[in-house]
């Protein structure tokens, strides 16, 4: 039976029986006659201590676990021998290496003493091997989400801060050893010796200012502080914003015209309103070189406010960016001018169309689709690339407009303009007459077409179809709901009511009158057979004769009777304008 005892090694409390007691003891004795000339001989002991508590705890299985002399070996292998490690102040050879090195495992912590702030990015920096300065700009980028601050809270929060030299070899991978442990200690110790060895004392002296000078000073430091945060605020904002951009830009670099790179669903659209012959991955270089280069030196900028030290650009790189973005400006302005002239002018090709409808009939005007293209009759797309029925790739588009006009003419009829733009007129023209529109007449009903179809070769010319129906007098018709999505008829002519499309309407001489819309809905005077004002007096000028004036649309009609009358007369005008009198 083992006698065993209670110790506390780093803070932590370990059963322990006598043996491995007395060979730990001896081998902290060992370490401290080895550290006896080293600097910082405490803080070392402390640090490897901890190194020492950390392995037992765990080679502890369970509460009731008591360290033998195998636990106490398996240490003392990971640790490294005193004689081993002894570094004395003028040595100067190579340090052996210790007889079993454990695989060296980082881990996280914060580094407060070379970060800015909570040491987050310097930590993660360490343990994933990359420069902290990479990591800052990735949360500087992530900064303007709200995802960004809250992961780094977390961090800060979740996050230890290496404090102990143990810690700080743990954050760098390096071993925890007591050769590691000495000469880290020994390595902050010789820092702090060295700046109060550097330290000018003569001139500190001469730095004794009266009091108001010092509060001058004190003074002009805050303000400089001030400014040295605003300005690596401001450099923040400005390396962000400057890289964001030329990383969109760069992505549009190769989505934005066709290349063999990358075939975007949106390039068929940027090549249809591209009027000139100038390839789009050409104009998207010019444009990002146009863009990007301001944004590359205000990227630099940046920097420099952030990097006090950053090296500025060559003069020879400096002129050479100047005369590359001279260059892409002014072919930019010289394609905008060709853009511009590729569109100057509008074409128009007239068709007119005798509608052989009969005077009597009631005409039905209805807008219809194609199903091959689609189903829903009140679309408005500017223009689709898409086949027709034959796998034919052409332009579709709904750029339709409607009015209602009157003509003089005995027979209806219909005025179909069709509209392109050109760089002339004549290649206006020609444009035009390329569109396809289509209508026809099925009894008393005129179905129009709600599209109209360009073939791809003419490209995206803003062509349009302007629709004329020209009525004469007397024709009455009926549009149904679908015309509502058309029609741009002068209201003051034809005001078509939305409440219903089975109103029905009628051409009178100045005017398209509804015949049976609701009374309310008389804002321009429209509605046949309602009357506007309606004055009626009726007056007695002697015992046998009587005058009665009634006011109807703005006309007065008088009417005088003889003969003596002992009842008073009423005048009332029905819906359709006639004047009934009633005892």
């Amino acid at each position: 039976m083992n006698k065993t005892v209670n110790i506390n090694i780093g803070g932590l409390f370990f059963h322990i029986d006598e043996d491995a007691y007395q060979k730990l003891s001896r081998y902290f004795d060992a370490i401290k006659r080895s550290l006896s000339n080293s600097s910082g001989k405490d803080e070392i002991m402390k640090d490897i201590e901890m190194r020492v508590a950390e392995l037992l705890t765990e080679k502890q299985k369970s509460d009731k676990h008591v360290i033998n002399n195998k636990d106490v070996d398996e240490v003392i292998v990971v640790m490294g021998q005193p004689e081993d490690y002894r570094i004395d102040d003028e040595a100067t050879d190579a340090k052996s290496e210790p007889f079993y090195n454990m695989p060296n495992r980082k881990k996280l912590y914060r580094d407060k003493d070379r970060g800015l702030i909570g040491g987050v990015c310097t930590g993660l920096g360490h343990y994933f091997g990359v420069e902290a300065v990479w990591i800052k700009i990735i949360f500087l980028l992530l900064a303007f989400t709200s995802f960004g601050v809250i992961a780094y809270l977390i961090l800060w929060i979740a996050t230890p801060k290496a404090v102990t030299t143990s810690e700080k070899l743990e954050m760098t991978g390096e071993p925890v050893t007591i050769s590691n442990i000495e000469k880290k200690v020994r390595e902050e110790f010789d820092s702090v010796s060295n700046k109060f060895k550097n330290a000018n004392y003569d001139e500190m002296g001469n730095q004794v200012k009266t009091g108001a000078e010092r509060v001058a000073s004190g003074l002009g430091d805050v303000l400089m502080k001030i400014f040295g945060v605003f300005a690596k605020v401001l450099g923040s904002i400005i390396l962000v914003f400057s890289a964001l951009s030329l990383a969109g830009l760069f992505i549009g670099l190769f989505t934005f015209g066709s290349t063999s790179f990358i075939d975007a669903p949106w390039q068929r659209y940027v090549e249809a309103v591209n009027y000139t012959d100038i390839p789009l991955w050409a104009f998207g270089l010019l444009t990002f070189l146009a863009i990007g280069i301001p944004l590359f030196f205000f990227l630099l900028l940046g920097l420099k406010l952030l990097v006090s030290n950053m090296k500025s650009l060559s003069a020879a790189a400096k002129y050479s960016l100047l005369a590359i973005w001279i260059f892409a400006v002014g072919s930019l302005f010289v394609i905008g001018i060709k853009q511009s002239t590729e569109s100057a002018f509008e074409g128009k090709v007239v068709q007119k169309e005798t509608l052989n409808i009969q005077p009597t009939d009631t005409l039905q005007i209805k807008f219809v689709s194609n199903d091959y293209f689609s189903k829903n009759v009140y679309e408005h797309e500017d223009f689709i690339f898409t086949q027709d029925s034959v796998k034919n790739e052409v332009i579709y588009s709904n750029q339709i407009s409607f009015e209602i006009k009157s003509t003089d003419k005995a027979q209806p009829y219909l005025q179909i303009e069709k509209l392109a733009d050109g760089k002339s007129f004549k290649e206006a023209n020609e444009r035009a007459e390329k569109i396809k529109y289509g209508f026809k007449v099925v009894g008393n009903q005129l179905l129009l077409d709600n599209y109209l179809l360009t073939e791809m070769a003419s490209k995206y010319r803003d062509q349009r179809v302007e629709l004329y129906l020209y009525l004469p007098k007397g024709t009455v018709f009926v549009a149904e709901e679908s015309v509502q999505h058309f029609d741009e008829s002068d209201n003051q002519f034809f005001n078509l009511h939305h409440t219903s499309d089975k109103y029905t309407y009628k051409v009178d001489e100045t005017q398209v009158k509804c015949l049976d819309c609701p009374a309310d809905e008389n804002e321009y005077n429209d509605i046949q057979g309602e009357v506007q004002s309606e004055e009626i007096n009726i007056i007695n000028e002697s015992d046998t004769s009587e005058t009665v004036t009634v006011k109807i649309n703005g006309k007065v009609v008088s009417e005088t009777k003889s003969g003596k009358t002992n009842k008073k007369g009423k005048l009332t005008v029905g819906s359709d304008g006639v004047i009934i009198k009633t005892e």
